[in-house]
Order: C-alpha cells, then sequence, then structure tokens
C-alpha cells in the first residue's frame, strides 16, 4: 500500500471545489492507495503524464476537463505528495 501525503492547503481547497471533482479526486486517491500511481495509466480517462518545463519532476492526472491534481512520486519512502489540484490553464 502507498502513503497519500496532501499539502496543508488541500483539505480547504476541496471545501470550494464541485462536489463531482471531490469525488473524482476520492477515487484517484484510492486508486493510488491501493495500486500505486503506475496504475493511473490503466484509466485513460485520468490521463496521467509526467509534466514539463518548470514543473519538470512532476506529474499530473485529469479529474476533469478543467480540474488537474499534481503530485510527485518519491519511491524511497513509497509517498505520494499531492501538491495542488488545480483548473488547467489553456
Amino acid at each position: 500500500m502507498w502513503r497519500i501525503q496532501e499539502h496543508k492547503d488541500i483539505a480547504k481547497l476541496c471545501r470550494k471545489l464541485p462536489e463531482h471533482i471531490v469525488k473524482k479526486y476520492e477515487v484517484w486517491k484510492n486508486i493510488v492507495f491501493r495500486h500505486g500511481p503506475g496504475k493511473l495509466k490503466e484509466f485513460p480517462g485520468l490521463h496521467d503524464e509526467a509534466l514539463k518545463g518548470e514543473r519538470k519532476g512532476k506529474r499530473s492526472s485529469r479529474l476533469s476537463l478543467q480540474y488537474h491534481v499534481v503530485y510527485t512520486v518519491r519511491h524511497d519512502i513509497v509517498t505520494v505528495y499531492v501538491l495542488e489540484i488545480t483548473p488547467h490553464r489553456y
């Protein structure tokens, strides 16, 4: 099992997000907790990908067309750090 560590502001942010986004985030957390972030690639709707540019080293999963969860993975301590849930900027 994996450990998920959220940024201190995630709980506050979730209270402001639409309910369907929070539910999708809970599903995302359940997948990561049970199977690890590698399993996310098996769900095409999440469109899990490595980020480029100034966010190199981080990953992103799609919760909806607008909202993404940005996270990093530390294999040495088997922890996923959720950094933010943010609207995608086009």
